[in-house]
């Protein structure tokens, strides 16, 4: 009985270890969207309300069969030394799909999509974190001195081209993630807090946030505390964005998605819902398989060599799996981060997509083959059932 229990708390072992291997994929599932997100509209910072707040730039989610707008606002950083990365659209498998935001104490990759306010499409240069505070950039971030006197000032050139919201596709940012934001992708994150979460609902629930009221420009862009209402300190847009329809068809012909780890007019964008995790690019990004049901034949002895044959296979699929994704890191740190260098990364992320796609299909194909090899094992092993020999009369 306790060797079957070291086995289950191995095989659990290694179930957490895959889990904590495509943990930092950040690709969206649940819902991918045919059309684009509208613009990034444009609105004012408000005051940050005080130490220790982070600014968390507005962007549109979606739900209810539209876009709406969720607004910037400043959020308490849940712990010291944590910045915030922005969540982005990103263009995947025929779809625009969200890669939610997170906590954590480097600034990882957004899409290179250019918030505003020290989120220039890398990093954030709107304050740091000093000795346990949170020091403000005055050139990006605005703070009230005479409350808040952890400031310094260093120019950052806020210019901003094109205000488009999603990364990839056609007509998307065209630009993927550096090895320091692929690294702070794979380090320990928080999720968005509770405020955050409850900020979000506040802009679901309000019909004028939505692109199909406001063409673009809504009228709470941003505000001084989380939740989207006119009492938190509200500011509305100065300019909308472009509001994308899908006569535009602005998802033909997609050029490739740089990102790796995801309407004006009244009628709504189409959704299409999607139960299942978004096809893996990277080794890294691949999901873990459910955790497999324990070997109930009757026999114990059987039971026991059944799950060893699947802990053996689990243990050497999670190894070929970290070999590939360690062998795409290299390739990718090999490569220059420079966008001349674009050509070369399409051909290396066809390339990695490809030989993803070829390590998930062999280890489903080694699952198929265990099963049918143990399903005769399991009936040969079964009890048989005895029949009683009728008695003389």
């Amino acid at each position: 009985m306790r060797f079957i229990l070291s086995i289950r708390s191995l095989l659990f072992a290694l179930v957490l270890l895959a889990i904590s291997a495509a943990s930092s994929a950040q690709i969206g599932f649940g819902v991918s969207i045919n059309i684009a997100p509208p613009e990034l509209p444009v609105y004012e910072q408000p005051m940050a309300p005080g130490d220790g707040y982070i600014w968390t730039p507005g962007y549109w989610a979606y739900g209810d069969d539209d876009y709406y707008w969720v607004p910037g606002t400043w959020v308490m950083a849940p712990e010291v030394g944590y910045l915030w990365t922005p969540g982005y659209w990103g263009w995947f498998d025929n779809g625009y799909r969200f890669h939610d935001g997170y906590w954590g104490t480097q600034v990882g990759f957004y899409g290179g999509i250019n918030y505003g306010y020290g989120y220039g499409g890398h990093g954030y240069e709107g304050g740091r974190w000093d000795n346990g505070h949170f020091y403000y950039n005055q050139s990006v971030s605005r703070v009230n001195v005479n409350i808040n006197r952890n400031v310094y000032n260093t120019r950052v050139d806020e210019s901003r081209g094109n205000r488009v919201s999603f990364n990839g596709g056609n007509g998307g940012v065209q630009m993927r993630a550096t090895s320091q934001e692929e690294a702070a992708g794979r380090e320990h994150h928080i999720a968005p807090v509770a405020a955050q979460t409850e900020h979000v609902q506040s802009a679901r629930s309000n019909p004028e946030q939505r692109a199909s009221s406001n063409h673009g420009k809504p009228p709470i862009a941003a505000t001084e505390n989380p939740g989207a209402s006119r009492q938190n300190g509200a500011v509305a847009a100065k300019e909308g964005g472009a509001v994308h329809t899908a006569n535009e068809n602005n998802n033909a012909h997609p050029n490739n998605e740089a990102a790796r780890p995801e309407t004006g007019s009244n009628r709504p964008p189409t959704a299409v819902e999607n139960t299942r995790p978004a096809p893996a690019v990277h080794a890294k990004d691949i999901q873990p398989a459910q955790p497999h049901a324990a070997p109930n034949t009757g026999n114990t002895k059987n039971d026991m060599r059944l799950q060893q044959q699947q802990q053996k296979l689990d243990t050497k699929q999670v190894k070929e799996q970290q070999n590939l994704a360690t062998k795409q890191e290299k390739d990718h740190q090999r490569l220059p981060q420079k966008p001349a260098n674009e050509p070369k990364q399409q051909p290396l992320e066809q390339k990695h997509q490809q030989q993803t796609q070829q390590l998930e299909q062999k280890h489903t194909q080694q699952q198929q083959q265990l099963q049918q090899h143990q399903q005769p094992a399991s009936h040969a092993a079964a009890p048989k059932q005895q029949t009683e020999k009728p008695k003389p009369s």
